[in-house]
């Protein structure tokens, strides 16, 4: 029994000292406007390595000397890395702000009016050079349909394909 909870007790000690690199994304489509709206939750540490190695300079979230910066800089390294293309045409997304909560950021993006149909392919390459082991989950809400369609893109598969079941 001793032995059992030593086990027990290292493997809650490997849990707790490995940190686990996750982003998530969600995208929706407005019934009235017809555009994806479109939320990605990440770890603000995360992304301030992955900012400082794309831009070649040191970025701090939480406290930023030029905001307005900050923001440009993170809209244009998360535009580089999200891509959706609906039935193989690109669709043009512009990015919006951020918002820090807690120990992660909320980015959101807005798309023009998109005709969804069979296939969206999304592409999520966040964080993934500097992060061997980020995974990225994409929740795409289809309209209609309560449940969304899932992806969990990481290192080699930052690309995948969502088709609608009619």
């Amino acid at each position: 029994m001793q032995h059992l909870s030593i086990v027990l007790i290292y493997l809650g000690w490997l849990v707790f000292s490995h940190p686990f690199y996750i982003s998530l994304t969600e995208i929706r489509q407005n019934s009235n406007s017809k555009n994806l709206e479109i939320a990605q939750k990440i770890f603000w540490d995360d992304l301030e390595i992955s900012l400082s190695a794309y831009h070649q300079e040191s970025f701090d979230i939480l406290n930023p000397t030029n905001e307005k910066k900050l923001n440009d800089k993170i809209g244009i390294y998360l535009t580089k890395h999200l891509e959706i293309w609906v039935d193989g045409k690109k669709v043009t997304l512009n990015y919006l702000g951020f918002e820090v909560e807690e120990d992660a950021i909320w980015a959101y993006f807005e798309s023009t009016p998109v005709l969804l149909s069979n296939q969206v392919t999304v592409r999520n390459s966040i964080l993934i050079r500097e992060i061997d082991s980020q995974q990225n989950i994409v929740h795409f809400y289809f309209p209609g349909s309560s449940a969304p369609r899932s992806l969990l893109l990481g290192n080699g598969e930052e690309r995948g394909v969502l088709k609608v079941e009619k």
